[in-house]
């Protein structure tokens, strides 16, 4: 359809209002509002009409300014308890110093409307495209009383420090574009990123786009409070009730926490496992042994579960070789390991101070080894108050034990 027809029909353009649930309570937390045009056959989508920049701003800014009237006039019919998103341009905002959008706000406000269940969703990579030069305008706005969210964070690796900066109240992540069966676990670790930054900045984390169990599933596993897709519900003309979708959430938070339970357990069956093990072995090794012949016998008595054993001090400096499984699966010492220093390693200190205190080993989450490319886990021991012992797992005895991975 042409961008003319669209604003010819204007009268036929009409708001459509997706839920977004919340995980805590698993009813409809707020609505993102969407523009649709009521034809023959059908309402149609206008997400195309607003996303393209080559249509000219005045008709951009007028529809979106009719839908949002539409929108407000239905949702001062409700008691507000819910928050209403309203997406825009960056560009557009920045054009008119956002006078447009306060404006339409402060006339509702004054029939009394709470500007605090207003939400402003702009797409990070607009944003970013024009704070460095407007942060004071982007800081001004947010002054009004209404929220801010950024829209389709982390899509393309995500800006941390214009998001630290910003501090916007929501950040929304859109799964839509992630295979269903199998998710990249890169993606994994930049939403786990985003989910420490959004609690660090006071942010809530949206994941949107969802339209899968999977989806659903990785949303809460990766920190999501709020959730948003067809999975859960589809954009509807009208409000709907806030527990509609309550009894499927609950359904589907029971199987999740039921796995992650036994995910846990099987965590806590290999620690205990590698303890045991280790304690054994520390019993057949004699002060006068070398490091390098230590991680020898631990390597032997090990074997089914590492491939890298080395040892370290308290500051992190490596005191043994590196013990390595070749691909004949026969143990090999790598000098060039030692006296390496691996302080600077995420969580490398605090395990230490850990482990020297509750006097036990730990399971690490998983990682990347660099150099082998694949996803391991690194169990750490207590030899002594200043030495501890490190016994890297490979991806193939994880995915052998349920789990695991």
């Amino acid at each position: 359809m042409d961008p003319l027809d669209v604003m010819m029909s204007k009268e036929h353009v009409i708001p459509y209002y997706q839920p977004i649930f919340s995980a805590d309570k698993q009813l409809v937390v707020g609505y993102e509002v969407l523009g649709r045009l009521h034809t023959e056959e059908g309402d149609k989508s206008l997400d195309w009409f607003f996303q393209d920049k080559n249509i000219p701003d005045e008709y951009r800014l007028e529809l979106d300014d009719h839908i949002q009237k539409l929108a407000l006039d239905e949702y001062m019919q409700t008691d507000q308890s819910a928050i209403l998103f309203f997406n825009y341009d960056a560009s557009l905002l920045i054009r008119d110093n956002g006078e447009t959008f306060i404006k339409r706000l402060e006339s509702y406000q004054s029939k009394g409307l709470n500007l605090g269940h207003i939400v402003l969703e702009l797409k990070e990579e607009d944003v970013a495209d024009y704070f460095y030069e407007n942060k004071h305008f982007f800081y001004y706005i947010q002054s009004f009383g209404f929220r801010l969210a950024l829209d389709d964070v982390g899509h393309n690796g995500s800006n941390l420090d214009l998001i630290a900066m910003l501090k916007p109240n929501i950040i929304k992540v859109d799964v839509a574009f992630m295979e269903d069966e199998e998710f990249p676990h890169l993606y994994s670790d930049v939403h786990q990123s985003l989910s420490m930054l959004s609690r660090k900045i006071g942010a809530t984390l949206l994941f949107e786009g969802i339209s899968t169990f999977n989806q659903l599933n990785y949303s809460w596993r990766n920190g999501g409070r709020y959730y948003q897709g067809s999975y859960l519900r589809s954009p509807h003309r009208f409000f709907v009730e806030s527990d509609c979708c309550r009894k499927k959430m609950q359904k589907e938070f029971q199987h999740f926490i039921v796995y992650e339970r036994k995910k846990m357990e099987s965590q806590f069956t290999l620690t205990n496992e590698l303890t045991t093990q280790l304690k054994q072995t520390m019993k057949t090794i004699s002060p006068d042994d070398t490091f390098d012949e230590m991680i020898r016998k631990v390597a032997t008595d090990c074997d089914r579960y590492a491939f890298r054993i080395y040892v370290c001090d308290a500051e992190g400096f490596q005191q043994s070789s590196n013990a390595e499984k070749s691909q004949d699966n026969k143990w090999v010492l790598i000098e060039e390991g030692r006296f390496k220093n691996w302080s600077w390693r995420p969580y490398f200190l605090e395990n230490i101070v850990r482990m020297n205190i509750e006097k036990r080993g730990f399971l690490s989450d998983l990682y990347t080894d660099i150099e082998r490319d694949e996803r391991i886990r690194t169990y750490s021991y207590p030899i002594t108050d200043n030495l501890f012992l490190f016994l890297d797992i490979p991806y193939n005895y994880l995915f052998e034990q349920e789990g695991l991975l």
